[in-house]
């Protein structure tokens, strides 16, 4: 039969004829980096960690809860009125209690038996923000426990799903964003020296690049969207890090268009 006109097209359109989802979630990846002083005139230990959430094992009616008491990242069913980023905040808030932060996108997971539950779509985010964000988290809702994990704690933690494949894509996605824009700022403060610099840089690579600090130095002073603190016409020092004085830096307004520190 031919349809003259789109308005008759969609008459006669059986979304029956083709295969639905069963369900539609938004799952959120949180990263943060926790700083430790561990030495009077050392650059702190920075340490880059994820927020999980333990689910509940039942449900608010008694019932045994899907995937209940493993590990997973922040998230739910996406409502029938929302979309997949304003879903990403709401259970974010709701499982965890951290509100306020911006995320993006990075993947749509749509593997069939993903899920027991049916086919599971999830479309997937993330963040990487300072610690003081989190320092609010707590367990609601669907989840009875929430916590920090380094990327190490995760390989030998039980997960829920297929969130072993997300986490390690949002990793990947954190270690891109961290070296392709100027998001180490976010953890430094406003004037640091390169080794300050670097020990951020760290936390999500292992480059020689970045790890052998002669190179990362010679490389970090021409790079231009940085610019080193002058006072009196003179480069300002400081010696928090070190018993000699290192030269500090500060951002630039803006961000760069290309890779950054390679």
């Amino acid at each position: 039969m031919r349809y003259e006109s789109e308005e008759e097209a969609l008459k006669h359109y059986d979304p029956k004829q083709y295969r639905t989802p069963d369900g539609y979630t938004s799952d959120i990846a949180v990263f943060t980096i926790i700083s430790d002083y561990v030495a009077p005139n050392k650059p702190p230990l920075r340490t880059l960690k994820l927020m999980l959430i333990r689910r509940a094992r039942f449900d608010k009616d008694g019932n045994a809860n899907i995937q209940g008491g493993k590990w997973a990242l922040p998230g739910g069913f996406i409502g029938p009125e929302e979309m997949a980023y304003d879903a990403a905040s709401r259970e974010l808030s709701e499982e965890t209690g951290v509100e306020g932060i911006h995320i993006r996108h990075y993947g749509v997971y749509d593997r069939p038996g993903r899920d027991r539950r049916g086919w599971i779509i999830s479309n997937a985010h993330y963040a990487i923000v300072p610690e003081n964000y989190l320092e609010k988290r707590k367990a609601a809702d669907d989840a009875e426990e929430v916590a920090l994990f380094t990327m190490e704690e995760v390989e030998r933690l039980d997960l829920a799903f297929d969130h072993r494949e997300l986490i390690q894509d949002a990793y990947d996605t954190i270690k891109k964003h961290m070296l392709l824009t100027t998001v180490a700022r976010n953890f430094l403060p406003p004037e640091f020296t390169l080794s300050e610099l670097q020990s951020v840089l760290l936390t999500v690579t292992d480059s020689p690049k970045v790890a052998k600090y002669s190179t990362f130095r010679n490389r970090a002073e021409r790079l231009p969207f940085i610019e080193v603190v002058k006072e009196g016409g003179e480069p300002k020092t400081t010696s928090r890090n070190s018993k000699r004085p290192s030269i500090l830096y500060r951002f630039k307004e803006g961000e760069p268009l290309e890779s950054i520190y390679f």
